[in-house]
């Protein structure tokens, strides 16, 4: 069999076609590295000016009431990923910018995709289009009339009357097929590794094997079906239409149709509803600016029998401080229930869609892509919670200090030091380990295992179908 690779990497190589298109896409690839490596950098440096910046105002702080810095509030940006310059999955969609303050959970906003002139289908030149849409292309083109032209020009007969097994000659050409992609992909790998050696670090290192295994495993099943076909069909045309027809569903019709029907069988509320039903929840609760809410008087007698007083003015603490610190629990209370009932709904839908990968691989491979790059909702989605949780400790540090930290109920007047907010920790982003989130992936390894063994199976079906006549 290594006999039949050498012989068929060494027909390859004398191809000056495939030598130059070789060389023309390597240039393209790793021009698509170069940037998407320059353009993380430059994300990076903006972010750590920004975060310097805005932690600089709130350090600045001479003296301020401390719910009046809640409402003043600060911004946390979301850190760059140093695997974005691979697969940047949805960051350019979904905002790097955060409003932290009381009262209001807000959105994340300042994407890269509405600071965009042009939107495209397949957003921009990244390495990871080239790597999921264009280099299957290339194993399509050089495996689709491997078989074929072997038959028409009778080298086919002659191997085997030499005693070249049938599925020998064809997992040999796979193979060769297969490794061509391989050395696009290991270019695009080493190159990411020698522009980042600094940042590397085993976590990295063990996303990046992974990230490199799923394509490597894709790049297979794409070489291995194209041959099938070529030996099935007698005519090399008919083989590279019937692979071209696969690529398009598989990579155009089916994500597409298959999100559709996903939306559909699992709806998500639109923002309007969403913030209808959160408002509605809101309203319900306490709150913090109105000393007549009904509620708020609840929570007052209930502070004036602990401390064994008759009115608010004969409490030790700040009152108001309590009162807005009850405001903001039911608030997250509303929080946690509208945003649990959303995330539900996203993990079905999730679900669902990683089951289509059974019937095309590309999902698993676009899912395995942005989850071991570290740049899926997954991983979206746990940073906005972190920063949500980061909101409720700022703010309860700063009404504690209302309540607790010397003024009395009805002093707006009162303000803490600069000490005070020095002492306010800034935000940090903890990224999620790898084992934490593995098992959201392994449903998508084990598809691609399954086509793997499945493209196994065919190749050697076809191998029996071989006919010498």
């Amino acid at each position: 069999m290594w006999t039949i690779i050498k012989n068929e990497i060494h027909y390859l190589r004398r191809s000056r076609a495939l030598l130059l298109i070789s060389l023309s896409f390597s240039l393209v690839l790793l021009a698509s590295l170069f940037l998407g490596n320059k353009q993380t950098q430059q994300q990076t440096e903006a972010y750590n000016t920004a975060k310097d910046h805005v932690r600089a105002q709130w350090e600045g702080i001479k003296k301020m009431n401390p719910h009046s810095a809640a409402h003043y509030g600060t911004y946390v940006f979301k850190p760059s990923n140093l695997l974005s310059s691979l697969d940047e999955g949805v960051n350019s969609v979904t905002g790097n910018v955060l409003r932290v303050e009381g009262h209001v959970q807000n959105e994340i906003v300042h994407s890269e995709a509405s600071q965009m002139l042009m939107i495209s289908k397949f957003g921009k030149l990244k390495s990871s289009l080239l790597l999921q849409f264009i280099v299957p292309l290339l194993l399509i083109f050089l495996a689709f009339h491997s078989i074929s032209s072997e038959k028409q020009s009778g080298r086919l007969k002659l191997l085997v009357l030499q005693g070249a097994k049938p599925y020998t000659l064809i997992i040999a050409k796979t193979i060769t097929v297969w490794l061509y992609g391989l050395a696009l992909l290991i270019l695009v790998i080493l190159t990411y590794a020698l522009l980042n050696l600094e940042g590397l670090n085993s976590e990295t290192l063990l996303r990046t094997s992974l990230f490199f295994l799923s394509y490597a495993a894709y790049y297979f099943i794409i070489s291995g079906l194209t041959i099938f076909f070529s030996v099935r069909w007698q005519n090399a045309t008919v083989a590279l239409t019937s692979m071209l027809a696969i690529w398009i569903l598989w990579t155009i019709f089916i994500p597409n149709i298959l999100m559709s029907s996903v939306e559909s069988w699992h709806p998500l509320p639109s923002r309007a509803e969403f913030k209808a039903a959160m408002t509605e929840d809101r309203s319900k609760g306490i709150d913090g600016h109105n000393p007549s809410d009904e509620r708020g008087k609840e929570l007052k007698e209930k502070v004036l029998r602990e401390y064994g007083v008759d009115s608010v003015s004969q409490l030790p603490i700040n009152f108001d401080g309590i009162r807005m610190q009850a405001d903001e629990e039911y608030g997250n209370i509303v929080w946690d229930k509208h945003f649990g009932n959303l995330r539900k709904v996203q993990t079905k839908q999730k679900k669902n869609f990683q089951l289509g990968g059974i019937i095309n691989p590309f999902i698993a491979l676009q899912n395995t892509s942005m989850g071991f790059a570290g740049n899926d909702n997954l991983h979206h989605q746990e940073f906005l919670v972190q920063v949500e949780h980061y909101r409720r400790d700022l703010v309860k540090i700063l009404n504690d200090k209302h309540a607790f930290g010397g003024s009395k109920s009805g002093d707006w007047s009162w303000k803490a030091d600069n000490a005070f907010f020095k002492s306010v920790a800034d935000f940090n982003y903890r990224p999620i380990a790898l084992k934490s989130v593995f098992s959201s992936y392994i449903l998508d390894l084990v598809i691609i295992t399954l086509w793997l063994l499945l493209i196994i199976v065919l190749l050697s079906q076809a191998a029996k179908k071989i006919r010498i006549v």
